[in-house]
């Protein structure tokens, strides 16, 4: 781990990477791929220790109430932050100032904060975006070796449901001959109904591969499953998109289910409803009339 100081913080689109790099160990993390032009390990987790300073001095001269968006590169929720808390920091700055949060994890840690999350839901908007793509749990182990369970990260969903703070699940990627299989997506999809998701992100029944990231997969392939490596090769050669062969079948179902649950599934859809904060000057107007 080490210590940078950020001049900038903020993406066009509302997000921030409060680190650099991640300790979770997920075979097909896509943040490794060397278009992301790392300069460090992947594993020496770079912290942007003035976050915090710069969401400030944003939030305080944004007039327009945005919801802010954290994860899309690394988990925001990843062991360094017990001890450091900058992720916490920021999200109460975000509740002092009446903006909105998304938050995208494979962490039970983000249990911590479900208070400042409910506050910060109340206020504004708070969304929680959880990682489901793996429904065995041995499997899940194996191939996430650093973060907990799906199943436990099922747990978690259901506790942000109690306090009807909404929740979208990523569901992607589902791994070609490992995870491309109607009973792991049905099982998925079962965690997500019961947990009563807004809204389920499923690109296609497959994965991305690029320089770095392809190379660390096939790697932990060799280690995992000897021969596979050999079979993506052969199949898909350098392809971007690496879709299960019953990817169509897969998605057929995917969005059946959903549409059958009410359950938000493309995903602009979903991407809209995440930075979607709510009137609330409007609720109170219908509720009082």
């Amino acid at each position: 781990m080490h210590f940078v100081t950020a001049k900038s913080l903020l993406t066009r689109s509302n997000g921030m990477n409060l680190y650099r790099g991640c300790a979770h160990g997920c075979v097909y993390c896509d943040s490794r791929s060397v278009c992301y032009q790392f300069t460090h390990a992947f594993e020496d987790i770079e912290v942007k220790q003035n976050a915090p300073e710069l969401l400030e001095e944003i939030l305080r001269k944004k007039r327009k109430k945005i919801v802010i968006s954290t994860g899309s590169m690394s988990d925001p929720y990843q062991p360094c932050e017990r001890e450091l808390k900058l992720t916490r920091r920021c999200f109460e700055l975000i509740e002092k100032y009446s903006f909105g949060a998304s938050v995208i994890t494979k962490s039970d840690l983000v249990l911590r904060d479900i208070e400042l999350f409910d506050s910060i839901n109340r206020k504004a908007k708070g969304v929680l975006q959880m990682t489901l793509t793996i429904a065995d749990d041995r499997l899940s182990r194996l191939l996430e070796p650093n973060v907990c369970t799906t199943s436990r990260r099922y747990e978690v969903l259901k506790k942000f449901q109690e306090r009807n703070i909404p929740a979208v699940v990523w569901m992607t990627p589902i791994l070609p001959f490992l995870t491309d299989t109607e009973e792991n997506i049905r099982t998925i999809l079962d965690y997500c109904f019961d947990a009563g998701v807004k809204g389920i992100v499923l690109f296609n029944a497959g994965l991305t591969l690029r320089d770095g990231d392809r190379e660390y997969y096939y790697r932990a392939l060799d280690r995992h499953f000897p021969g596979l490596s050999d079979e993506y090769r052969k199949r898909y050669g350098n392809a971007y998109e690496v879709n299960s062969p019953d990817s169509e079948k897969l998605m057929r179902i995917f969005r059946s289910e959903c549409e059958k649950h009410g359950v938000i599934h493309d995903p602009d859809a979903c991407f809209r409803y995440i930075a979607e904060i709510p009137d609330r000057q409007t609720q109170m107007s219908l509720f009082d009339s």
